[in-house]
């Protein structure tokens, strides 16, 4: 008997995580701290929700069908403001909008792999990218990085093979923190070029990178198209998670083909959601800015509060963007020590294994801390709390 595509893959990790608080309770004196998902919990910003409720009011096609690759004007201004930021030329043929980021990756792969095929995935890994692999009846390639969670372009090399069609890349990266450096992605684009596969950089995090310009150089590559799928999330910038919108910047014959996966899926965009964030992107520089200013703060105050676990054996493998990635000191493995750490410190994050192909024993010993919704103060709690553990 055939598995359903959905019975190939594991659990959703965020809701199982959840399902560790069934039955806790937790007072005022020691409130749950929830480091478990990536995702902001605060609204719009007050501006931004006006101009969405206006639009909902007054702009009577905003609730009718769009077009399948996003509304034009949204399509342009990404073209335009990532032409600036990146130094190269971009267009608006090359931009499709999708509803959120990862239905972006969904629809690369749809559009580059057939069943059987391989997409290098470095590892940790973030876990919806394995999980749209397994469902859609392709080979994930772990590449396993070191213990600075960053990927060799040699080893990945050593990977390929006739079957594998794309390297995916994550920067800053989800769940390890890390943010690649410019020439270590541009070795990753000309191995991809040499090799005769797509290289999908995922830069969902952007908005949050710690170097002022432009992360790297490779849309400065006249011939970038022919090799580069980047995507991006307006939830992060905006906090427009409800909406689900994001981006795609790729070869518009590409587009082609997506455009077949999305007019199936969605048909169109969130019409409301493309008009938040087209307005997010003319008028809310200077507040993103401030957000920015925000999050490496609190990335920071990481690296402030760390001596204290690291007199206790701890290790911080990788911090920034909206994650901390630690190693832990104990026998026990992270999949047993998360829920634990929610019973006995009111604590939720997600165990290493979850990041980690279940052959590779190296997320026995691993954390991910996703701190964006975590003020300084409150980091401070977290890490005196990891400091009392003992297992």
């Amino acid at each position: 008997m055939t598995l359903p595509r959905t019975a190939t893959t594991f659990a959703p990790p965020v809701m199982e995580a959840r399902r560790w608080l069934d039955g806790m309770t937790f007072t005022p004196q020691m409130p749950l701290i929830n480091v478990s998902q990536a995702a902001p919990v605060d609204p719009p910003p007050a501006a931004l929700r006006q101009h969405i409720a206006e639009t909902a009011l007054n702009l009577d096609k905003a609730h009718l069908y769009g077009p399948v690759l996003g509304l034009p004007d949204l399509r342009a201004e990404v073209a335009r403001q990532w032409s600036t930021a990146y130094g190269g030329e971009i267009n608006a043929a090359n931009v499709a909008i999708t509803s959120g980021c990862n239905q972006a990756f969904c629809a690369a792969i749809t559009a580059l792999a057939g069943e059987g095929d391989e997409i290098i995935l470095p590892t940790p890994w973030y876990f919806n990218h394995k999980m749209w692999l397994d469902m859609a009846g392709l080979k994930a390639v772990p590449l396993a990085t070191g213990d600075d969670l960053l990927p060799d372009p040699d080893r990945a090399a050593a990977l390929i093979t006739s079957r594998t069609r794309a390297i995916v890349l994550v920067t800053p990266n989800n769940p390890g923190g890390v943010e690649y450096p410019g020439k270590l992605v541009q070795a990753f684009l000309e191995l991809a070029r040499a090799r005769g596969v797509r290289l999908i950089v995922d830069e969902t995090y952007r908005d949050f990178h710690k170097q002022s310009g432009a992360p790297h150089g490779l849309f400065r590559d006249p011939d970038w198209a022919d090799t580069l799928i980047q995507l991006y999330s307006f939830s992060k910038a905006y906090r427009l998670t409800g909406h689900r919108v994001g981006a795609m910047v790729a070869d518009p014959a590409l587009l082609g083909q997506v455009e077949k996966f999305l007019d199936t899926v969605t048909i169109c965009p969130n019409q409301l959601g493309q008009h938040a964030a087209l307005w997010g992107m003319r008028n809310l520089s200077q507040w993103l800015a401030g957000e920015r200013d925000e999050i490496l703060d609190r990335r920071a105050a990481i690296g402030e509060a760390m001596p204290r676990l690291t007199a206790r054996g701890w290790r911080l493998m990788g911090a920034g963007a909206y994650f901390a990635y630690l190693e832990h000191p104990f026998d026990m493995p992270s999949d047993q020590l998360a829920p634990a750490l929610v019973r006995d410190h009111h604590l939720l994050c997600l165990p290493g294994t979850m990041f980690m192909p279940g052959s590779d024993p190296a997320g026995r010993n691993q954390l991910r801390i996703a701190f964006a919704n975590v003020d300084r103060a409150g980091i401070g709690t977290l890490f005196a709390r990891l400091a009392r553990a003992s297992y």
